[in-house]
């Protein structure tokens, strides 16, 4: 079926999926902020020299939690906020693949990604696919899409 003109295919999917997972994000995000040792704890870590730089991260993934209610305010609009969001989660898992297999980090730490990265690719995805013609048609007629 399609849509109506100027909205994404699944929007009611997508809007839930976006503020699901920008309210995870805000709470993730102030609970690393407020006890940025808890990853180090239970990954049996040493302490971290200087937790301001988790609580920082805390901070950027709570940003992005303002970002993605967003795009489930307007899923019009939100294309380039959930590519941005999903590279992210796939660079992120790279990089933790990176310290594990360096044995910098234990694989314990792999938890992050399960609910930061993981749960989010296909949902994300999914999403840039119904959104990617209502994105495109907005860069080539330099129009605005609506929502109804």
């Amino acid at each position: 079926m399609t849509p109506p003109a100027g909205r994404i295919r699944r929007r009611g999917v997508h809007r839930a999926v976006f503020a699901v997972a920008g309210t995870y994000n805000l709470a993730w995000g102030a609970c690393a902020a407020l006890d940025p040792q808890w990853l180090f704890r239970f990954a049996r870590m040493p302490p971290l020299n200087h937790p301001a730089i988790f609580a920082c991260l805390g901070m950027v993934v709570g940003v992005y939690g303002f970002l993605y209610l967003e795009v489930a305010r307007v899923p019009e609009r939100g294309f380039a906020i959930a590519a941005v969001g999903l590279l992210g989660k796939v660079l992120g898992p790279i990089g933790l693949a990176r310290l594990i297999a360096t044995g910098e980090w234990p694989p314990a730490t792999f938890v992050l990604c399960l609910t930061n990265d993981f749960i989010w690719w296909i949902p994300f995805a999914l999403y840039l696919h119904d959104a990617w013609p209502s994105y495109r048609g907005d860069r080539v007629s330099g129009h605005t899409a609506r929502p109804g």
